[in-house]
């Protein structure tokens, strides 16, 4: 059992084994320009992804559907769903973003009118600033609160699933609270609804997610194959990526403070924080020219492989020169340090202005 609101450090191997996740790198050499989260393995697994390829390689419809759920601070672990957005967007996808306003007041106790706050001040301001134009027609960003179809979409499903079906995915219990438990429904209506007549109906829709959200997957391809008569549904497709550590080297976690970089954090702050950040060096720097780094234990190399865009070629170079002993743990963060103080720099001024519009992005969908 996965339980998807836990920090439990997950074992991906074993998590493929369990549920049948296909490996991602078999379908790789299938795509054109594949995202850089695709070449670097960081995206490790996949279902029914062919039905997403030939929809780009054909130029048919296709829907992307990932959430977010505004229970705390954006950090550059979250970052690596709004590459893969921007890329799909420029591969002329429909997409949808519900903001899980409904998840966050049932399993993290945040109100409804904070869940909006947080959703706008630390989620849709850096989506706009990393590059994601919320304002085009074919993004569509919504309260699950807010959006009745979904919520009637949901009531519909739970005829079709038990509470013994529920616990036996999530865990639950007696002491369960009902919020909760019906959350997983309004998920899994959050994923179908784009396949409705009303949206133009059914199409191939893709869920990029880290592996602790995969028990939503299931559950919502076992609901859509139960109606696929009434509704027609295709069963959605999914990507899984790996979760990004903590600097520290356990998980990065918005609740954690010191694991993690937030997108709201000064060039300063972020600077500080990769220099004092765990490494794969030796304990002696003659040990370190002698038998080389770690980079597979290191985050500041960490931080390169998941945030260096497009620089396959350079993150090669740091990987071999941290190996055969010749890049120094000080030089490399120094290193690292310059290029994300810069990324952040312009990032900042990018967030400053975004800020401006998302709170009009809400009301653009909700008038």
């Amino acid at each position: 059992m996965i339980d998807p609101w836990s920090s439990k450090i997950l074992e991906y191997n074993e998590i493929m084994e369990n549920f049948g996740i296909k490996p991602f790198k078999e379908i790789l050499d299938k795509i054109e320009d594949p995202h850089w989260l695709m070449r670097r393995g960081i995206i490790f697994g996949h279902r029914d992804y062919e039905r997403i390829l030939t929809a780009i390689n054909e130029g048919k419809d296709f829907a992307i559907v990932t959430g977010m759920m505004p229970s705390g601070r954006m950090h550059i672990g979250h970052k690596m769903i709004v590459d893969q957005l921007v890329w799909y967007d420029e591969h002329g996808a429909e997409i949808y973003i519900p903001i899980a306003d409904m998840e966050s007041y049932s399993a993290r106790d945040i109100d409804f009118e904070e869940s909006r706050e947080l959703a706008i001040k630390e989620y849709i301001s850096s989506y706009i600033a990393l590059g994601l134009d919320l304002t085009q027609d074919n993004i569509h960003v919504y309260l699950q609160s807010e959006n009745l179809l979904v919520e009637d979409l949901a009531y519909i499903f739970a005829k079709k699933v038990n509470f013994n079906e529920l616990r036996a995915i999530y865990g639950f219990t007696g002491s369960t609270n009902m919020a909760h438990v019906y959350v997983p429904l309004i998920q899994a209506a959050d994923i179908l609804h784009p396949q409705l007549e009303e949206y133009g109906g059914p199409r191939p829709t893709l869920v990029p997610v880290g592996p602790d959200q995969d028990p939503h997957i299931r559950l919502t391809r076992d609901i859509a194959s139960r109606l696929q008569k009434r509704y027609g549904f295709i069963l959605p497709s999914s990507t899984y990526h790996r979760f990004m550590r903590g600097l520290t080297g356990g998980k990065m976690s918005s609740s954690k403070p010191a694991t993690a970089i937030f997108l709201t954090d000064t060039p300063d702050e972020i600077e500080w924080k990769v220099k004092n950040a765990k490494t794969g060096g030796r304990e002696t720097l003659e040990e370190q020219k002698r038998l080389g780094g770690v980079p597979e234990d290191c985050i500041v190399y960490e931080i390169l492989l998941y945030h260096m865009i497009g620089s396959d070629k350079e993150l090669e170079r740091v990987y071999r020169d941290c190996r055969n002993g010749t890049l120094m743990c000080g030089e490399c963060k120094n290193n690292v340090a310059d290029y994300m103080r810069r990324f952040f720099e312009k990032f900042s001024k990018k967030r400053k202005r975004a800020e401006k519009i998302a709170e009009s992005i809400l009301d653009r969908v909700h008038p």
